[in-house]
């Protein structure tokens, strides 16, 4: 075929433009071993979202990390730093080089770190850290979670597995059998990290992401008493607490300050006897300061720092200034479906209320969900579930499996949290609600489905559980948590049908006048399921603020489950408790 003048130097400039890029790559010292197919269009803005398929939930993905030994332990030595490491990772056979890892979380960053039994954090892969738009099959971000506080290994997976299955853009997630340098590490939840590349594949690249955030001032008390924070990551995360509390007790130590106190009864570890339902919260404190609440106050920018701060996206003032007037016009109700994405908003708190997690916007810490935005209505995108099925603040097991689901809120009022009670005074809208509630306990619990699915991932993961060398638990206490989780699911869906039936109240109030009315959870025991932050001295089992037991090296595989030389776990083998702060 004869070419014309254009079509050649047409050529000829995307053979020079292909060059340059390698160039670029090599400068950097690494090589993107990743398809071909992670690049952008000429205009930047369509990226593929390959790596979605490689998110099997049926199947456990591999992940190898490789890094400088040096620089992996001193990462561990310093993990409140939150720095980033080079290193090579392996995902399902394919690797990507020089990509940014470092550990993660907020409260569980600082509770590994204060623990000197164990270094299994949870980390945060960014692949772009070093290369320029370097991606894993599309994917920018990638987080994998330690499974703290969750002996069972299912609640996060559980959740986002519910959330998706009443249609909520949830994260992408799969178990993740990690090795460091090739010792094996541990069983890991991987979940695509809201961002940019969720933003493209869920959200068609529109609309705009924050992740409203006021951990400053910690679980809702005022700034100053909780643990110092720090400033922004370069990538837009928020610094964790750099050392616990002094002169505090239990949660922190041995008893708890009459001003911190939670409402209602107390016991002997000075935590409320039945925390849910608005007998939770510290002194009343809503945790919603400076817009987390997404309580409207002014429009001024400023008062909502505690939103815009935390974008995710790249956003401009009149982007914030949509937000504002969505808020304005969402408390006083007015016009909701022009403001708020009433269908989205309504399945993720149908979901969100059957997993009872209330280390979210629906207690007094409201934090632990992202806000979007897009052509002026907002929604919510569900975020870190490993304290789900009643591991926070969860006082008994009637509490959980009983949550009213019309008022689904601890220490706190249905007013403070308006983008939930404002659709829920609309009648309409709350019959919505309760179908999708419906459609969740029909199609994921009835007839025993939650049990066979709770069945089908104990097939899945119990030898990775067994074989895992830096598990906060046993292998014996993973299959009584498996077990305990598999009844309360079962008793959690008698409880909705019945209230949904109206054979059970669905409001706090009249719960508390109808307790007999309960569905009985007496047989469930919470602190199988994994160290509780409230209930049980903030740390289940009376450990302390996290507990955490760590495996007898002794009752481990001796092969290759061990951990990585450069690790601490080598301390395992004489301590098969601890104590952690979170």
């Amino acid at each position: 075929m004869k070419l014309n003048k254009w079509t050649k130097l047409a050529w000829v400039a995307i053979l020079c433009s292909s060059v340059l890029t390698a160039c670029s790559s090599d400068s950097q010292g690494t090589a993107n071993e990743t398809s071909t197919e992670n690049q952008s269009t000429s205009d930047g803005t369509a990226q593929t979202t390959a790596y979605a398929d490689q998110f099997d939930k049926t199947q456990i993905m591999s992940i190898s990390i490789d890094a400088e030994e040096d620089a992996w332990q001193e990462m561990l030595d310093n993990p409140m730093d939150e720095t980033y490491i080079s290193a090579d990772i392996t995902i399902n056979g394919t690797t990507i080089k020089n990509v940014g890892i470092r550990p993660k979380g907020n409260s569980s960053l600082s509770q590994v770190a204060q623990d000197d039994t164990t270094d299994r954090y949870s980390f945060k892969i960014k692949f772009d850290e070093y290369v320029k738009d370097q991606t894993w099959e599309g994917l920018d971000k990638l987080v994998v979670n330690n499974m703290i506080q969750d002996s069972s290994y299912m609640k996060e997976y559980l959740s986002y597995d519910i959330m998706s299955y009443i249609g909520v853009d949830a994260p992408l997630f799969s178990f993740a059998n990690i090795s460091v340098n090739g010792d094996t590490w541990g069983l890991y939840l991987a979940v695509e990290d809201i961002d940019g590349s969720f933003k493209t594949r869920a959200k068609n690249d529109e609309g705009e992401i924050y992740k409203p955030n006021n951990d400053d001032n910690g679980m809702g008390m005022p700034a100053g008493n909780p643990p110092t924070q720090g400033d922004t990551t370069a990538d837009g995360d928020q610094q964790t607490a750099r050392a616990p509390m002094e002169g505090m007790e239990p949660p922190y130590g041995t008893g708890f300050p009459d001003m911190y106190r939670m409402q209602g009864e107390y016991g002997e570890n000075g935590w409320p006897q039945g925390g849910m339902g608005g007998n939770g919260g510290f002194g009343g404190m809503n945790g919603g300061g400076s817009g987390v609440s997404l309580e409207y106050t002014d429009d001024e920018i400023s008062s909502y720092s505690a939103i815009f701060d935390n974008a995710k996206t790249k956003t401009t003032e009149e982007d914030e200034q949509r937000v504002i007037e969505a808020l304005k016009n969402l408390s006083t109700g007015t016009e909701l479906e022009k403001y708020v994405d009433v269908d989205a908003v309504l399945k993720y708190f149908a979901a969100h209320t059957v997993v009872v997690n209330l280390d979210s916007y629906t207690s007094n810490m409201g934090h632990n969900y992202y806000l979007y935005e897009n052509d002026g209505k907002i929604s919510m995108l569900p975020w870190d579930y490993n304290l789900a099925f009643g591991g926070f603040m969860s006082g008994s097991a009637s509490d959980v499996v009983n949550l009213a689901i019309d008022t689904p809120v601890s220490g706190v009022t249905m007013e403070e949290r308006p983008i939930l009670s404002k659709l829920l005074e609309v009648s309409e809208y709350k019959e919505k609600y309760h179908e999708y509630l419906q459609e969740i306990v029909d199609g994921y619990f009835a007839d025993g489905k939650f049990e066979e699915k709770v069945q089908s991932l104990n097939d899945l993961i119990a030898e990775s559980v067994k074989a895992d060398p830096t598990a906060f638990v046993t292998y014996d206490e993973y299959e009584e948590a498996v077990a305990e989780l598999s009844k309360l699911g079962k008793l959690r869906a008698e409880s909705i049908q019945g209230q949904l039936d109206g054979d059970i109240p669905a409001t706090t109030d009249e719960q508390q006048a109808s307790p007999d009315s309960l569905v009985d959870a007496s047989s469930i025991d919470l602190s199988k399921l994994g160290d509780s932050m409230g209930g049980k001295g903030m740390g289940g089992g009376g450990r302390g603020f996290g507990g955490g037991q760590r495996k007898d090296q002794t009752e481990q595989s001796t092969d290759s489950s061990t951990s990585t030389s450069t690790s601490n776990n080598s301390n395992n083998s004489n301590n098969s408790t601890s104590t952690e702060s979170k």
